[in-house]
């Protein structure tokens, strides 16, 4: 299993350089509400609609996981340690996610390499 990070799904959906990298942990990937959130927002950002693309996101393999006490906990605790890359509370959930259930997470943000975290981080492009 992989905690797919917002980036790495969007990579996807609009077929951007490192689609197929995606594609290859689809089967096997989970999604943290918060990155979810984020991804509908680019969409609904450009006028599509919510339900539609939650929809389409649901209809796959990928694991839909609630943001909960314990990731909520970990995105905080690793604040410190990734100010300096500028990550997001997307980035940090996602990056939760994976530490929370001891697996990889995949994004297309290099800068997520240099932090120090206990985390195995796969890269899309």
């Amino acid at each position: 299993m992989i905690a797919l990070d917002a980036s790495a799904l969007l990579c996807f959906m609009f077929q951007e350089e490192g689609t197929e990298r995606v594609s290859k942990y689809l089967t096997d990937a989970c999604l943290s509400t918060v990155n979810l959130s984020e991804v509908i927002g680019c969409f609904t950002r450009d006028g599509h609609d919510a339900d539609t693309v939650i929809s389409n996101i649901c209809s796959t393999a990928i694991q839909i996981i609630p943001f909960d006490e314990t990731q909520a906990t970990i995105a905080a605790r690793i604040q410190p340690a990734t100010q300096s890359q500028g990550l997001s509370l997307g980035g940090r959930a996602c990056l939760s996610l994976a530490i929370s259930k001891e697996i990889p997470a995949l994004t297309a943000d290099k800068i997520w390499q240099s932090a120090d975290l206990n985390v195995e981080v796969i890269l899309v492009r």
